[in-house]
């Protein structure tokens, strides 16, 4: 049987010169996730370096994680508040932006590398484990700019409407996570595509077809 998930851990950078910038994809994610739900549903504290919100969903205590230690430190707070809660690994699942998915995929997988996400390798050291859960949010990968200026900036134009579906969706793929497993989620959205670009490789196709 499938372990349940405990612990979803947004992350990002804090502060207000940081918000909608793409390395900010895990914040931007759980702060969705959290506007689905019934105001008052989730009680907000700080903890372990963290904004915390813990709640019930389906039965059953959730905990989200916004660690507020800059991403490179992440690993310090997930590991404080998951030893707080009594968490293993795989009990946890992480949302992080990733430069290796293009701008409006998702990729749930069950553990795996840090793929050069420093967020992602501080947890990985600071837990002693790559075993749990995560949610990755393609950001795209630059063309000639340096990378910590394109995942510190933000989305505009067609990219920007891709990205924000791709929240919408992450939020989903959360929740499904949460009442159907994994393996289901997986399933359903490691294959999922932006409305965009579903409609423009129809016109691509419809072109060859002409």
């Amino acid at each position: 049987m499938e372990q349940e998930i405990k612990l979803i851990v947004g992350l990002g950078n804090p502060g207000a010169e940081y918000v909608g910038t793409r390395h900010n994809a895990g914040f931007m994610v759980l702060e969705r996730l959290l506007d689905g739900f019934p105001a008052g549903r989730f009680e907000r504290e700080h903890l372990a370096s963290s904004f915390v919100y813990s709640g019930n969903f389906r039965g059953r205590r959730i905990v989200l994680q916004f660690p507020q230690t800059y991403m490179n430190l992440s690993g310090n707070a997930v590991a404080n508040l998951a030893g707080k809660l009594g968490c293993a690994p795989e009990d946890i699942l992480v949302v992080s932006d990733d430069l290796n998915l293009p701008v409006g995929r998702l990729r749930l997988r069950n553990g795996g590398s840090d793929g050069g996400h420093n967020g992602l390798k501080s947890i990985i050291a600071e837990l002693g484990s790559a075993s749990f859960r995560r949610l990755r949010v393609g950001i795209g990968r630059p063309k000639p700019a340096a990378v910590v200026d394109y995942v510190l900036s933000q989305f505009e134009g067609a990219e920007k409407a891709a990205f924000e579906a791709s929240l919408d969706a992450a939020a989903e793929a959360v929740r499904t996570v949460l009442t159907c497993g994994m393996a289901r989620a997986m399933n359903r959205f490691n294959a999922w595509v932006p409305e965009q670009e579903q409609e423009s490789e129809t016109n691509q196709k419809k072109e060859v077809v002409s």
